[in-house]
């Protein structure tokens, strides 16, 4: 099916931008960014198994999994089952990075990090993408839409395009990230649950005894 291309202006009237698709006759781009928005800026948890696949120059192709969970603001843990153990956490002020296999935890504070994060904004509802992209692509893949998006500014920005995978309902099911370094990050997500109770300890991370603590700008 054809690809369309567009760019959409922060300012002034937002671009109708339509093609064929198994989502009706046409897909309306605007409406279809502004569902996928609506959808994960609205939600006050979220909880979704997840596989996560590295690809780098020179470097061994590594897939990982397990659960996330999240929580607004800012409240986010991957727990891993593959390799079990590894956690990152957000309190919504704080976030920790725990290998056990290296016995070391790392703390910083959660804007320092946000560069990493920032193709993942849509899981702590923050997901504007007038306000981080301007050029999207959209193909159709059978009962899915897949629009691929440039970052507005590419200079300050961590990576150089991100694609999102969605469904008819607004729901991501992949999430590529390809950085400036040429690197690949995969996320595939199943088993979305919408607005789960959760547990406060979920998004506190206590080290364990004997690991190495890292803390950046303090001494050890």
């Amino acid at each position: 099916m054809e690809i369309v291309k567009a760019s959409v202006k922060v300012l002034g009237p937002v671009v109708s931008l339509l093609a064929a698709s198994v989502f009706g006759a046409e897909i309306d781009l605007p409406r279809v960014l502004k569902s996928i928005e609506t959808r994960y800026n609205t939600v006050k948890t979220l909880e979704m198994d997840f596989q996560q696949t590295y690809i780098a120059p020179n470097k061994v192709r590594r897939t990982e999994s397990g659960r996330l969970f999240l929580r607004k603001p800012g409240r986010m843990r991957w727990q891993y089952a593959k390799p079990d153990g590894k956690l990152f956490v957000s309190n919504g002020t704080d976030y920790w990075y725990y290998s056990p296999a290296a016995q070391r935890a790392e703390k910083m504070k959660l804007k320092e990090a946000e560069d990493m994060q920032a193709p993942l904004a849509f899981l702590i509802g923050k997901l504007d993408f007038q306000r981080d992209f301007e050029r999207f692509v959209v193909k159709p893949e059978g009962d899915l839409v897949r629009i691929t998006a440039q970052p507005r500014d590419p200079n300050k920005a961590p990576y150089r395009e991100v694609s999102f995978l969605a469904a008819a309902d607004a729901r991501i099911q992949e999430l590529t990230v390809r950085g400036q370094d040429a690197s690949l990050m995969d996320f595939r997500f199943q088993n979305e649950t919408r607005n789960p109770a959760q547990r406060d300890s979920l998004y506190v991370f206590i080290p364990p005894k004997g690991v190495e603590v890292v803390i950046p700008g303090k001494e050890q």
